[in-house]
């Protein structure tokens, strides 16, 4: 299994691979890999992008992230309790590359499909989380069972993407880093205001050189995936915090007025800071 930019060990002959992370923080580091991946979140929260995207995830999250999708999940440092996640690694071929073309089978090509752009399950949990934790006590043969009836599921559910654009491209080791250094920049910095001389030196490039490098990888510009981590912050902070005032809210997220808060907001939630707090 190719992980940029580390490697998770792989036993050659085994077609799929069950791994439970259980550690103080999860991995925070940029990556991707040739396995779809399903996880069940079953202890902390952080962010997560994916691709294009960020994403909050939390306890209870069922996560499918596609074959060679660039993702990087980043804990939550304020949550002091361990991270645990139980996930299974496997692609289309693991089984022989005609076994997910039988036609018996052919249901579950829905799940492929949408597991290209990653995507987060919302329905049918209490189906689906029992089968994840029946899975350390199994054997092979029973765990290849499991992963069949969980495609199956997550096939039945209903699902949201984690994402919009994946790059294509499988990134180098250098090429991992280098995003790794953005994205963490971004995420430890989001409430200063970052200029592109800043973000620019972190990746080593030119500023017209990093303009088009990260736009082409994440087909958006960085200014605008700044604002993402902002307005994702800042969700959290209007469903955690209820006592602090939406313009309190608007500054701890690096915006430098409010009405600039409430349109960006808007923009990306399709409705007012307000209205998201009582919804949820």
């Amino acid at each position: 299994m190719k992980v940029l930019p580390f490697k998770i060990p792989k036993p050659q002959d085994e077609a799929l691979v069950y791994q439970i992370d259980r550690e103080q923080v999860f991995y925070d580091q940029l990556h991707q890999h040739g396995e779809i991946q399903i996880s069940y979140v079953e202890k902390g929260a952080g962010s997560l992008i994916v691709g294009d995207s960020i994403n909050e995830y939390k306890a209870g999250d069922i996560l499918v992230i596609g074959s060679f999708v660039p993702h990087v999940f980043r804990s939550d440092t304020r949550i002091k309790d361990e991270s645990l996640m139980h996930t299974l690694f496997f692609d289309q071929d693991s089984f022989g590359r005609s076994f997910f073309q039988l036609a018996d089978l052919s249901s579950i090509q829905h799940f492929f499909k949408k597991a290209e752009f990653g995507m987060r399950v919302t329905s049918r949990q209490g189906n689906i989380i029992p089968l994840f934790l029946a899975l350390h006590e199994q054997d092979k043969v029973e765990q290849i069972a499991s992963l069949l009836l969980i495609i199956n599921q997550i096939n039945k559910s209903k699902t949201a993407p984690l994402s919009a654009f994946v790059y294509r491209k499988s990134f180098t080791d250098d090429e991992g880093k280098r995003m790794s250094k953005v994205y963490d920049y971004a995420m430890e910095h989001y409430r200063e205001a970052i200029t592109l001389d800043e973000i620019a030196e972190k990746a080593n490039m030119t500023k017209n050189a990093f303009c088009r490098y990260f736009k082409k990888r994440t087909n958006k510009t960085f200014f605008q995936f700044l604002i993402e981590i902002r307005i994702e912050n800042a969700c959290k902070l209007l469903l955690k915090n209820p006592e602090l005032s939406i313009a309190s809210i608007s500054e701890q997220c690096g915006f430098n007025n409010i009405a600039n808060f409430n349109r960006k907001f808007k923009e990306f939630k399709h409705c007012k800071p307000t209205q998201y707090r009582h919804q949820f």
